[in-house]
């Protein structure tokens, strides 16, 4: 049987990049994805919305439940995470993959961007997390929750902060979830961190460096391996803040330049990662 069949993933921000990649991963395994995104018409610069990702996923193999929710909102990530029971009778993986970037100081960044990024990033995560945990204790299977933050012993490197303050708090703040839950439900749920080593290309990268940066970047997909990896270890596999390569290579994997947009150029290094 493969690894995720029969699963229920709730994955926030699925309805493109990593968090899409991610599901359609699962899919192939014949796993049960909620979409849980704000997207629900065509963004003229974002490709998907939850009804595209949703017919992805079912092309894929798995079965999928597409939910407009904001996951700043209480009451639509309960409403949310209610639907997703009631439609496959179970959580077994949360992943807490939305996120807002303003990559500005500390002058530069009004309020309401500072106010945004918090909610989502980090505030965002642990009501996810919350919202979905009293299902995942529950779970048949091994119980994950997969946050996509940092590394948390960069923490303490002010290059990190010096240049986006709110940004980097907003960041660490969901690594520092994943610290703390992993040991409150030792034993119970497995939760861990994932972070890329370079950056990867999708809508905020293209955003952020536009073609140039696109071409130096790797594919979704690494980070979509990586994730299923870390979903088939056991409930020992918790507290952990891991690299994409460095997971694939410890799994065996040795040609990692298959992930590469452009096979000719180098990947550019991202954030938080030396």
């Amino acid at each position: 049987m493969s690894a995720l069949a029969g699963r229920t993933l709730f994955i926030t921000g699925a309805s493109r990049g990593i968090g899409l990649a991610i599901a359609l991963r699962a899919a192939r395994d014949g796993a049960n994805v909620a979409i849980a995104a704000k997207t629900t018409t065509p963004h003229a610069r974002l490709e998907g919305t939850i009804y595209s990702a949703a017919e992805a996923i079912e092309r894929a193999g798995g079965r999928a439940l597409p939910l407009m929710c904001d996951i700043r909102s209480e009451e639509a990530v309960y409403d949310a995470v209610r639907a997703v029971h009631e439609k496959f009778g179970a959580i077994d993986i949360c992943v807490n993959n939305a996120s807002a970037i303003s990559l500005t100081g500390t002058l530069e960044t009004p309020m309401k961007k500072y106010d945004l990024m918090n909610q989502v990033n980090a505030r965002g995560t642990f009501l996810v997390s919350q919202a979905c945990l009293p299902h995942l204790l529950k779970s048949k299977f091994t119980p994950h929750i997969l946050n996509l933050s940092p590394p948390i012993r960069e923490i303490t490197k002010a290059k990190w902060f010096e240049s986006h303050v709110a940004y980097s708090l907003a960041k660490f703040g969901m690594s520092l979830c994943a610290l703390g839950m992993a040991e409150e439900f030792r034993g119970k749920v497995a939760v861990n961190a994932l972070w890329p080593r370079t950056t990867i290309a999708t809508a905020a990268v293209n955003m952020l460096g536009g073609d140039d940066l696109m071409r130096a970047s790797r594919k979704p997909d690494i980070m979509a391996d990586a994730a299923y990896t870390i979903f088939s270890r056991g409930l020992d596999f918790t507290g952990n803040f891991c690299i994409d390569d460095e997971v694939l290579t410890s799994a065996g994997e040795r040609d990692l330049k298959r992930y590469n947009v452009d096979p000719d150029v180098e990947p550019t290094p991202d954030f938080f990662v030396e």
